[in-house]
């Protein structure tokens, strides 16, 4: 009898090993595909962007847009289908380790933090307060660890810095002090974008070397749905881009407000809006890392307010994804923006599908994912741990049913159930038990009278103690200390050491 043939050793995806690839489900057909992606590029001939600033008219008629009577810039289809051509495909975000980096495109799901919260919900006292930088260092030091979420763009604000400049210059060293995965920080205005790429050359060891590993991308707003362009965003744009910073530009229409109700009109205006913004930074710089965060939000209509969690939202961010995919762009889309305001079982069901869907279109990066509660309008670190454990599963699910060689073993089928009639002592078994199967860390699985004896605790009491014991293990070192120092005595740094500990 042959003994059973074994994997091969590339067959497999080791938990918290490559994102798998998405892309199985498809919530719009081929010929919907073609239509919406027909309706954008008529969008942008014809009706175009409003408020483009002056320089940035300047250089858009000088290559190829034209001018409507009324100031509105328009881009012919020739124009931009040249210039999709062109774009970059692949976007690498190396980490500050840089073996922690990612790469965005092709489908290859990443999940990730995001969302600028402006509270955060204390485990303590079970009320909601006003975010701090101390807030958003704990929340992406727990980043660090968890091995299902691979960036993080600030979840939270910093309320108790008031100068836009200071405000800046610190959500980025918090950032980069909290973890060696990738991050991304916002801007509010252009000239605050230099001292933070000063502030990163530093970290690195000297001039230019974030432009050699730029593990920070901006996230950038670079549209006011619908379809006008926000003048500081654009500004914002062109430093990043003549600073070497990857991109991530922002469309966050919603519908029924700032998009048409009907969400095959919102995902037309969203895709012009965001290949709008592709155009002018590849008019900047031909092939500049830019990633497309196309992010359909979604309105009660009852009352006008945002939804984050509707099942709306799950398929409208798919089909965001899914639209870019097949225009073969870096894409960013938005999920897990539960309107629920406690890690309950609204907030899991919400997650759960939203991402679920968002993964499985091929979203190449899902931002607002994990931590957020009350329509991102608040943070948890609970709730953190908590959708790490969920995204583990999620990733697993898009990852599919694996063929590889021993994976259909006929002699072993025969083997147990001629001997002892089970497979779990088998080689087979042991080999795969981490490599086809995960786990989850807090999710329970006990039966009943175990769990019962073993004080009835829920999953919320579970990431409490997570969250206690992640804080009390030392923190992130890749920044050297010295280095540090020298940031400290150069910049207006309002973290307080005690953040080392």
């Amino acid at each position: 009898m042959r003994r059973p043939r074994k994997p091969r050793a590339n067959s497999q995806m080791l938990h918290g090993g490559p994102p798998p690839v998405g892309g199985r489900f498809k919530p719009l057909t081929e010929e919907m595909v073609a239509h919406i992606t027909e309706t954008a590029f008529d969008i942008l001939s014809r009706i175009g962007v409003a408020s483009a600033p002056a320089d940035i008219r300047e250089m858009a008629l000088a290559q190829g847009a034209q001018e409507r009577a009324d100031g509105r810039l328009t881009f012919p289809r020739a124009l931009v289908e040249d210039i999709i051509a062109g774009a970059c495909k692949r976007v690498e975000l190396p980490g500050f380790l840089r073996d922690r980096g990612i790469e965005v495109g092709g489908g290859r799901v990443h999940i990730g933090t995001g969302g600028a919260a402006v509270q955060v919900l204390d485990s303590q006292t079970q009320k909601f307060r006003d975010s701090t930088l101390r807030d958003l260092y704990d929340l992406m030091r727990i980043v660090d660890s968890c091995e299902s979420i691979h960036y993080s763009l600030r979840p939270v604000v910093a309320r108790d810095m008031e100068d836009p400049l200071v405000l800046d210059i610190n959500t980025a060293f918090a950032a980069l002090k909290a973890t060696s995965k990738p991050i991304g920080t916002s801007f509010f205005e252009p000239a605050n974008v230099a001292p933070v790429v000063e502030m990163f050359d530093a970290a690195l060891g000297g001039e230019d070397r974030f432009r050699a590993q730029p593990f920070c991308f901006a996230s950038v707003c670079h549209v006011v749905p619908p379809l006008t362009l926000a003048e500081e965003a654009c500004g914002v744009m062109r430093e990043c881009v003549r600073l070497g910073m990857p991109l991530q530009i922002c469309s966050a229409a919603q519908a029924g407000a700032t998009s048409p109700a009907a969400l095959a009109g919102a995902l037309a205006q969203g895709l012009a809006e965001s290949l709008a913004g592709l155009v002018l930074v590849n008019m900047m710089q031909p092939g500049f890392p830019c990633i497309l965060a196309f992010l359909p939000f979604i309105s009660d209509l009852r009352t006008g307010a945002m939804t984050g969690g509707s099942g709306e939202a799950a398929v409208a961010n798919a089909a965001a994804a899914q639209l870019l995919l097949a225009m073969g762009l870096p894409s960013t889309v938005s999920a897990g923006m539960t309107d629920a305001k406690t890690a309950d079982a609204q907030s899991g069901y919400e997650k759960g599908y939203t991402i679920s869907l968002a993964a499985q279109a091929g979203a190449d990066m899902i931002n607002l994912s994990v931590g957020m509660l009350g329509s991102i309008m608040a943070a948890s670190k609970e709730a953190l741990v908590i959708d790490n454990d969920m995204c583990g599963a999620i990733l697993r699910s898009v990852r599919g049913i694996e063929m590889f060689e021993g994976a259909i073993d006929l002699d072993l089928i025969e083997q147990v159930v001629t001997g002892e009639g089970h497979y779990l002592g088998t080689a087979q078994t042991m080999a795969l038990m981490t490599r086809e199967y995960v786990y989850p860390s807090l999710g329970d699985r006990q039966n009943i009278y175990n769990w019962v004896q073993s004080g009835e605790r829920t999953i919320w009491h579970r990431a409490i103690d997570c969250v206690t014991e992640l804080e009390a293990r030392p923190a992130p070192d890749h920044l050297p200390a010295d280095v540090e120092a020298a940031i400290r005595a150069r910049m207006p740094i309002h973290l307080p050491e005690f953040a080392k500990a």
